[in-house]
């Protein structure tokens, strides 16, 4: 009724019979939260060029050290830009990364990363806040 397969599956996930490297889920999600961190250690590095000052300074080495853990090595860190970017765009981006670090670090149950990741988020979140100054409360009606 049904003719047998003669040839040999290329989907095949037996040991040894592939061509190509497997990486563990972990080994993937590490890669990933350590290519979240090291963007936001990037826009870090951007906003210490605008402002320097010693949370960014703390943030960077502390994500400097969760990159290095992840990756076995240091990362490597670009100059900041010519041209300064918006502080607002800036904390935006970084909180997103931090965002998307948080998600990661918290599926491979990284305490670490994940605590780092929420408190850079919880940092932009307040930098973001004293761009925008005080607000007035308004009326409606």
């Amino acid at each position: 009724m049904y003719e047998p397969i003669r040839t040999k599956s290329v989907h095949s996930t037996t040991a040894g019979t592939s061509d190509f490297p497997h990486r563990s889920r972990e080994e993937e999600l590490d890669i990933q939260l350590a290519g979240h961190l090291s963007a936001l250690l990037a826009v870090t590095d951007e906003l210490r060029a605008q402002a320097p000052s010693g949370d960014l300074d703390a943030a960077a080495d502390r994500l400097v050290a969760q990159v290095c853990r992840l990756r076995g090595g240091a990362p490597l860190r670009a100059a900041p830009g010519a041209a300064p970017g918006d502080p607002a765009v800036l904390h935006r981006r970084a909180h997103a990364l931090a965002g998307r670090a948080l998600v990661v670090a918290a599926s491979r149950a990284d305490t670490a990363a994940a605590i780092l990741a929420a408190e850079r988020m919880d940092a932009h979140t307040a930098a973001l806040a004293a761009l925008a100054g005080p607000r007035e409360l308004t009326t409606t009606g």
